[in-house]
């Protein structure tokens, strides 16, 4: 298949925030162009698009995933919804077996073997770290389960068994694990790579944090008794945000592997995945922080690109930090686009090859309009996005 890339680039401004923090509590920062940045890490920012996956309902339940140490107990549910008169225990059991039978190792962590010393119920045991599973993965396991319910540990030894029992795992993967990967330390050979790179968000111009210092008065405090009841600090940032992720086309068809649908064409599901991967980066937020900043906002400017050559970022046109000089800084960050894009395309691009859209609001962002094809809406970006990607597909290798 020949390589399809699609970069997706967004320029956000936020108001004072603290979307993700480092182990002090404070916003995370960078060094870059010899000044300090405002970041936003890219593993905050999938977290936020996975969610938003879910909360929006862009997708089908069946089409995503879960990642949690719980799988042991989240298998044995789905082994007793297919069974509802096996008994917890046992299902639990079953689900120990078949899980350590991909290749993930299990234990009952110390603090649950204490707590049921202290007459709690017996422990269920969990991963050792978070596994990646699709729903369809789930539920083929259960039933593998099932198949050898009457004797699980000898029906597991078998070795076409414990072979199915990988195949599940290594298959169906859902829409969230094809774009973001999955790493098994103990069965590397059930890993899957990304079809999807983020990077750090950056602010465009230098960032210096602040802390906001505030009091919480006791609401039974009687007049006689004074002082605040709690004090405390939270530091805080603003910043006009650039952000970018590349997204191989190729891979993502790849990883859907055989989790296309038998009655659909092959690119209908990896458009799918893609319209939903542009509106969730598009649309989603990290909430860290939200109930103290409420920092929604929407980004003023979105440029996605699909090509045949590599992923390019543009961020280097803020190498040089961006100066507001007392007139913020989206009209100077959408000029510099504006005026960087057409250039590296130029030197490094393939423009008939290559195919560009604008989504953006606000006179800040007039620059930006000659591009390429703009969208009015975001529905209208993703809608256009997805066919011009199914299309691409369709073609003859």
């Amino acid at each position: 298949m020949t390589r399809i890339f699609l970069d997706v680039h967004a320029l956000q401004t936020v108001p004072p925030s603290n979307l993700n923090r480092d182990d002090t509590g404070a916003p995370k920062t960078a060094v870059y162009g010899g000044v300090p940045r405002a970041r936003v890490s890219s593993q905050a920012w999938k977290r936020a698009i996975r969610t938003y996956f879910r909360d929006e309902q862009l997708l089908d339940p069946s089409e995503l995933g879960v990642r949690t140490k719980k799988v042991v107990e989240l298998l044995a549910e789905r082994i007793t919804g297919f069974d509802p008169a096996l008994g917890v225990e046992e299902a639990l059991r079953l689900a120990d077996e078949t899980v350590k039978a991909t290749g993930v190792k299990t234990e009952v962590p110390k603090r649950k073997v204490d707590q049921a010393k202290d007459g709690g119920p017996a422990p269920a045991p969990e991963s050792k770290y978070l596994v990646f599973l699709s729903s369809r993965q789930l539920d083929g396991l259960a039933r593998l389960a099932l198949d050898g319910a009457d004797d699980i540990t000898a029906f597991l030894k078998n070795k076409k068994s414990k072979d199915r029992a990988r195949e599940i795992a290594d298959t169906r993967h859902s829409v969230d694990i094809s774009l973001f990967g999955r790493m098994v330390a103990d069965a590397a050979d059930i890993n899957v790579d990304a079809a999807v790179q983020v990077a750090h968000a950056i602010s465009v111009h230098r960032v210096e944090n602040e802390s906001d210092y505030y009091t919480a008065v006791d609401d039974e405090n009687t007049e006689g008794e004074t002082g605040a009841g709690m004090i405390g600090t939270v530091d805080f940032n603003s910043a006009t945000l650039y952000r970018y992720a590349a997204l191989g086309v190729h891979q993502l068809a790849a990883n859907l592997g055989q989790g296309l649908r038998e009655d659909e064409p092959r690119s209908e599901p990896v458009r799918r995945a893609v319209e939903a991967f542009v509106h969730g980066f598009v649309a989603s937020l990290p909430t860290g922080k939200i109930n103290t900043f409420g920092h929604h906002t929407h980004p003023d400017a979105v440029i996605v690109k699909l090509r045949t050559t590599r992923p390019v970022s543009f961020v280097a046109a803020f190498e040089d930090p961006v100066r507001s000089n007392g007139g913020g800084h989206l009209r100077e960050a959408s000029d510099r686009l504006a005026a960087y894009i057409p250039d590296i395309e130029r030197a490094y691009g393939d423009q008939e090859t290559t195919l560009t859209w604008v989504l953006r609001v606000g006179p800040s962002t007039g620059k930006l309009t000659d591009l390429g094809t703009e969208s009015d809406t975001l529905t209208g970006l993703v809608t256009a996005v997805g066919q011009a990607v199914a299309e691409r597909l369709e073609k003859p290798a």
